[in-house]
């Protein structure tokens, strides 16, 4: 029997035009979603964003848009979509910070579960943020990487969370652990090494819960 190339050809080309056609509308949706913080769609923008990651990020190349876009809009949507659970969840709550934002004389040592174990000197913003932790009811952990976070669900088993990283890690983080209500606050400078964070907008994110 011969093998329909032609024809085979023309189906790979129509489902490629189809993909393609499917993460432009989602990205113009997410687009939407995130200039006018008015979400429409989200699960149809995550599931095509989250699935074509990377194809979505080369569009936003070819077309001179940051590709940092594509996490935002994944960001910005799950924020959105879990806000209301995020509040009105009970149980223990975490905040998960990234290790980079430690400053250069941090003597705080790293316990192989919970992470860097903040000695509240004052050189960074990780103090503050454990200051208004302790007062909101939250936990906070400062994670080398990501897997102390699998590490203290396990161990811990947080009921939500707030998670810093930069916009790629944070997206990725925040869909890993999604079977709980999650909250993303990205990173104002970020790198590997004294990176910042807008220390308001995450303690806003616990003056909103019910504790």
């Amino acid at each position: 029997m011969e093998i329909p190339y032609e024809l085979l050809g023309r189906i790979f080309v129509y489902l490629l035009l189809f993909v393609l056609l499917g993460i432009i509308v989602a990205l113009l949706i997410g687009f939407y979603s995130f200039k006018k913080k008015k979400v429409v769609f989200p699960g149809f923008v995550l599931f095509i964003l989250y699935l074509f990651y990377s194809p979505a990020k080369w569009i936003c190349s070819v077309f001179s848009i940051r590709d940092t876009l594509v996490d935002e809009i994944l960001i910005e949507i799950r924020n959105a979509v879990m806000l209301d659970d995020f509040i009105n969840t009970t149980g223990p709550r975490a905040v998960f910070l990234p290790q980079c934002m430690r400053h250069a004389s941090c003597r705080a040592r790293c316990d192989p579960i919970i992470g860097y174990e903040c000695k509240m000197c004052g050189l960074c913003d990780i103090g503050a943020i454990c200051e208004a932790a302790d007062e909101h009811g939250f936990t906070v952990y400062v994670i080398p990487g990501g897997s102390f976070v699998k590490k203290i669900m396990k161990a811990h088993r947080p009921a939500s969370c707030i998670g810093v990283a930069c916009y790629n890690e944070l997206s990725e983080s925040m869909e890993e652990i999604s079977f709980i209500p999650v909250q993303g606050v990205c990173l104002l400078r970020d790198g590997c090494f004294n990176t910042k964070v807008d220390v308001m907008e995450v303690v806003s994110k616990m003056e909103i819960c019910n504790v």
